[in-house]
């Protein structure tokens, strides 16, 4: 029995890609970001790239860099795939692309409920610098937003 190689690939979200982000997004969150957040970001021209594995599409993120900052507003991987190296992927490529483009620092919000997230984050340098009240909708009410931040 031969092994798989096993590719992946990373390449510009366009709109053709938009149904499959939807469907990862709807899938793994409870208040997913909408066909119309994603458009709204690569008109934008957010730095929005999508992650293959095998040809599949199986993750992405949206970067927007500004005035030498840049903030991590979505990175996601389909939950079949996560916890396999794919998020730190991802955001080694987005954190690369902040650099590129003169950012001196990477700010992101993420639920204090989404431990493996949070993990994911810590792991790579990210420390907390501050908490946003009520950010997120919430089953029942708002949950509040840890903001962490990584120099580059």
């Amino acid at each position: 029995m031969s092994a798989v190689l096993k590719t992946a690939e990373l390449a510009p979200m366009r709109e053709e890609h938009l149904a499959d982000v939807v469907a990862i997004e709807s899938a793994i969150y409870t208040h997913p970001w909408t066909r119309g957040n994603f458009a709204d970001s690569l008109r934008a021209d957010y730095e929005c790239h999508i992650y293959r594995l095998n040809g599949h599409l199986i993750g992405y993120f949206v970067l927007m860099v500004a005035v030498g900052e840049a903030h991590l507003l979505n990175l996601s991987i389909a939950a079949p795939y996560q916890r396999r190296g794919h998020g730190t992927a991802l955001l080694e490529e987005a954190t690369r692309l902040a650099r590129v483009r003169g950012a001196a620092n990477v700010f992101l919000e993420v639920r204090p409920s989404n431990r493996a997230a949070q993990d994911l984050y810590y792991r790579y340098g990210f420390r907390r610098v501050a908490v946003r009240r009520d950010y997120y909708p919430a089953h029942s009410g708002r949950e509040d937003a840890l903001v962490l931040s990584l120099s580059l």
